[in-house]
């Protein structure tokens, strides 16, 4: 079974963590269903960044992306050539390395 490894973020995982991950599952359910509570204000549907990772292994594994995310991706804070959506970055057999941003834009929440 492939695991995700989830590098320190100040507030959402201090320590790090290696969570087992079920291939076919994206890798914000993933993190949500282990504790990582990830912003996710779209509710997972592909409509806004707050679930912006950085892929650091793994990214050619996941599934490929498409058009609206990559549009969305643009508008993302800290974009690098990894970046993924987590809601809709589907794991498959391969381990994967994540990093969360230590910032995202939810403009419902800062209101």
């Amino acid at each position: 079974m492939p695991k995700i490894k989830v590098l320190p973020h100040p507030e959402l995982c201090p320590e790090g963590a290696t969570i087992e991950a079920t291939p076919g599952r994206s890798i914000c359910e993933i993190l949500l269903k282990n504790h990582v509570e990830i912003e996710h204000a779209c509710d997972r549907v592909c409509a806004c960044t707050t679930c912006h990772v950085i892929i650091h292994e793994g990214f050619k594994s996941l599934n490929p992306i498409e058009e609206n995310e990559e549009d969305l991706l643009d508008q993302a804070w800290g974009l690098k050539p990894t970046s993924r959506l987590s809601c809709q970055a589907i794991v498959n057999d391969e381990d994967v390395v994540v990093e969360i941003p230590r910032y995202s834009i939810n403009l419902a929440k800062e209101g």
